[in-house]
């Protein structure tokens, strides 16, 4: 186990005693209520990538781990870790309400680094409701159920990375182009087109680089997933790993397993030495017959990124929306009016019959 220093440390104001909080976008902790601030400091030492398969061979020691608290929320099965100084206890993911009596202490894989919040969550409320108001076909009264603030949370979202040396042999084939002139028809009807073309040849050789920070999701539930379209962070602005990022925000627990994530980078890789096998060959196109992949000294890290959820309920259905809390990327779900669409179509359809009915007068 970690030494106590990496335990959760109790973080308030030493004016007022009020919790502090990150301040997003900085290097300091705040007090909301007094305005005291805490810096926090550059870590001197580097987030450490941990070897992979000597982690694996020892997870039963839990080296490089320690224990936090932890709620699971009973609707969605979302497992969160809430700071002291966050005030609601509600899921992130379908606001259920979170039972304090039912936290629980569990060991985590202590993460290496963070990617923290770059803005405020008021920002991000602001780019939801904006998102809101631009809806077409939306309900009228879909703004109404969106408007509370509180509905939107900030989360720290867990990852997997891996690094590795990668080398591969390929067996494929190099595609080059060239076109000939087709003729069809005859007479009056005879028709000539160019037509494209490839010939194949042979290649074989071999690939080899740096693997660098693959990344792969840490955790699924069935509340909600992150989705793809805002997943892209800059994982050049990681930085070491401090509790009192997290200050203010949730922290979700991965739940798929470094065995499992490993599986999945594997796979990014044998996509990345194809691509690169496929350079290889060169010309026009290429086909990839067999690749054998090898990777070497493997690492991996447990990283934490940010991400603002609104999740707000419609006629009983439950709707989330996402934003990228580093780059402000938006994503969300949303409902539909059955009678906008119905009488915009109707609309359309009187109007079409009289544009016809008056081209009829007219003739």
């Amino acid at each position: 186990m970690e030494p106590a220093a990496h335990s959760e440390r109790k973080k308030s104001c030493i004016n007022c005693g009020a919790a502090l909080t990150y301040e997003p976008g900085t290097d300091l902790i705040t007090c909301d209520y007094c305005g005291h601030k805490e810096v926090i400091a550059s870590s001197e030492q580097q987030f450490q990538e941990l070897e992979l398969h000597n982690y694996l061979k020892h997870m039963g020691a839990q080296s490089h781990s320690m224990e936090i608290s932890m709620l699971h929320c009973r609707n969605c099965g979302a497992n969160q870790h809430v700071e002291e100084s966050y005030k609601s206890l509600h899921c992130v993911y379908c606001t259920m309400p979170l039972i304090i009596e039912d936290a629980y202490q569990d060991d985590w894989i202590l993460p290496g680094a963070v990617v923290p919040f770059s803005f405020k969550q008021d920002k991000a409320h602001q780019i939801f409701k904006k998102w809101v108001a631009g809806l077409w076909w939306a309900p009228n009264n879909l703004q109404r159920a969106s408007l509370s603030p509180e509905n939107t949370k900030g989360l720290y979202v867990p990852y997997w990375t891996f690094d590795a040396e990668l080398y591969a042999q390929y067996e494929g084939q190099r595609g080059e182009y060239y076109y000939v002139t087709v003729t069809s028809g005859s007479g009056k009807n005879k028709r000539t087109r160019r037509e494209r073309r490839t010939r194949w040849y042979p290649a074989s050789g071999d690939v080899s680089g740096f693997v660098d920070d693959t990344l792969v999701k840490g955790s699924i539930q069935k509340g909600g997933q992150i989705p793809q379209q805002i997943a892209f962070w800059n994982l050049e602005e990681l930085k070491t790993f401090d509790t009192r990022f997290l200050a203010g925000y949730v922290t979700e627990k991965y739940t798929i397993p470094l065995q499992d994530g490993h599986l999945e980078a594997k796979e990014k890789a044998r996509d990345i030495a194809t691509a690169w096998a496929r350079r290889d060959i060169g010309g026009d196109t290429q086909r990839v017959h067999r690749i054998e992949m090898q990777l070497s000294d493997e690492t991996f890290k447990h990283i934490l990124l940010p991400v603002y959820i609104s999740s707000y309920k419609f006629n009983s259905k439950r709707y989330t929306f996402y934003v990228n809390g580093q780059t402000g990327k938006i994503h969300g779900t949303r409902p539909y009016s059955f009678w906008k669409i119905f009488l915009a179509i109707l609309t359309a359809l009187i109007v079409m019959g009289a544009i016809v009915y008056f081209a009829n007068l007219n003739q």
